[in-house]
């Protein structure tokens, strides 16, 4: 018995000896991108990976999921609203059906397409952060900050000036009632398919174009099988960073301070990286395909696109209903403001 008590005390200690690490373990956050390792959302989740960690010597490892890792955009939003990711960064077309008022930000020739007007009001306006942020919070969203991947670019098989050139033309689109709504007003027959099925139906003729900015593009390889890049000036890309609300909320404050501040700090950053990617990826594109042919639309050819987008407004009100309709007022009295 003696012996066989001291075996049992020594496996014990053994135990708490091999235990003994866990308790010392960083803490994981996992954050989720909808686009690939050396996109702009890489970029930034990378950025927020080395900071965090550095500010936390380590108690804190952020670990960065790419495209495909964990799902689809609406998957990933739902594991974010479940706590299951602990950050995801996605574009706002794929948050349609998820929080209906945030699609203001995609209306056709609304928000402003200069970049430091449109940094400073996706960062620091009080719409956005007091307002639009309690739709998110509804939803189980915890909103932390919002940014633009640049200008939306059109890449199609066949020169676009005029909403009759879109006629029976298939627009892929991402799963938005609003985006589905603005391509089918401007003239097209809007086609929603998953992000990663774009290029071969690009390839094999099933759509005819699709929407994205230039870094996109040029990751994904779109302009391989598309001939045209037309710059139609209605848009940019907005695209959102968030939390589950349930596990935000159990964080203590000097985390929910370390993570704020830490978004703060990288404003400018992520500013930099979207300039210059938007460039280095477009001489990337023009190397690679030297027959590829650019459109940018003049004045005169964009208001009739955007003559075409007051059907879209009038419709927002059914898709985002009257919440939608007072955030987009104030959103536009506030940048009159500015």
């Amino acid at each position: 018995m003696f012996k066989l008590g001291t075996h049992v005390r020594k496996l014990t200690a053994s135990a708490a000896i091999f235990m003994l690490p866990s308790l010392s373990m960083a803490e994981e956050w996992k954050f989720a991108i909808e686009e690939i390792p050396g996109s702009i959302m890489d970029s930034y989740a990378q950025e927020f990976k080395r900071r965090i960690e550095a500010k936390t010597n380590g108690d804190i490892t952020v670990n960065v999921y790419p495209q495909g890792s964990l799902g689809t955009p609406t998957e990933i939003i739902e594991q974010t609203a479940d706590s299951v990711v602990h950050f995801s960064n996605v574009s706002v077309g794929n948050l349609g059906t998820f929080v209906p008022e945030s699609q203001l930000f995609l209306l056709p020739y609304t928000l402003p397409s200069d970049p430091k007007a449109i940094s400073d009001m996706l960062t620091t306006s009080d719409v956005i952060y007091k307002d639009l942020s309690k739709d998110f919070s509804s939803k189980g969203l915890q909103l932390h900050t919002m940014y633009s991947e640049g200008p939306q670019v059109w890449t199609t098989n066949k020169e676009v000036r005029k909403p009759a050139d879109l006629k029976n033309f298939k627009m892929r689109v991402m799963v938005s009632p609003i985006l589905l709504k603005a391509y089918e007003d401007m003239g097209a027959s809007p086609t929603p398919l998953p992000f990663g099925e774009v290029y071969g139906a690009l390839q094999l003729k099933i759509v005819d174009g699709q929407i994205n900015p230039v870094p996109t593009i040029e990751e994904m390889k779109f302009y391989e099988v598309t001939d045209y890049m037309i710059w139609a000036g209605e848009q940019e890309l907005v695209t959102t960073v968030v939390s589950g609300t349930d596990w935000y909320e159990t964080l203590s404050p000097s985390k929910k301070q370390l993570i704020s501040e830490t978004m703060t700090e990288m404003r400018g950053f992520i500013d930099d990286v979207v300039v210059r990617f938007n460039e280095d990826k477009l001489d990337k594109i023009k190397a690679a395909k030297p027959g590829i042919k650019f459109v940018k639309l003049n004045s005169e050819e964009q208001s009739v696109f955007r003559e075409r987008s007051n059907a879209t407004h009038a419709a927002f009100d059914d898709v985002a209903g009257k919440r939608g309709q007072q955030l987009l007022k104030s959103l536009l009295a506030e940048l009159e403001t500015q």
